[in-house]
C-alpha cells in the first residue's frame, strides 16, 4: 500500500485523517480535513475550503468560500471556468455571476 502524505502536515495530522477515513469513509475524511484547515492559524486559501465543500456536496458553502476567494483576489480563481471540480456548480446562476465578476465570462 502506498504511503499517504500531505505536504507540510505532521504525521499526527495525517494519522487523524486516516482514522476519519477508516471510521467514516471519504465524507468523514473531508469533514476532518475541513476542521483541520479552519482551525489552522494564519491564512488558508479559500479555494481549498471551497473545494472541500464541493467534495462534501455542499454548494452553498462552496459558493460562500468562492466569494471569499474572489474578495481575497485569489490567483486560483483563474481556473474557475475550466476546472472540472466546479462542474456541480455550473448550472447554478451564482456560478455565471461569479464568472462575470472574475472576468471569465464568455
Amino acid at each position: 500500500m502506498e504511503e499517504f502524505t500531505l505536504k507540510g502536515e505532521s504525521p499526527q495530522t495525517v494519522a487523524t485523517l486516516r482514522e476519519a477515513f477508516a471510521s467514516q469513509g471519504i465524507k468523514g475524511f473531508w469533514r476532518k480535513r475541513l476542521e483541520q484547515l479552519k482551525s489552522k492559524p494564519g491564512y488558508v486559501e479559500p479555494m481549498m475550503i471551497a473545494d472541500i465543500y464541493l467534495s462534501l456536496g455542499d454548494k452553498d458553502q462552496a459558493f460562500a468560500w468562492l466569494e471569499k476567494a474572489f474578495r481575497d483576489h485569489s490567483p486560483y480563481m483563474v481556473g474557475l471556468k475550466s476546472s472540472p471540480r466546479v462542474d456541480p456548480l455550473r448550472s447554478d446562476p451564482r456560478y455565471d455571476d461569479l464568472l462575470c465578476r472574475v472576468g471569465l465570462a464568455s
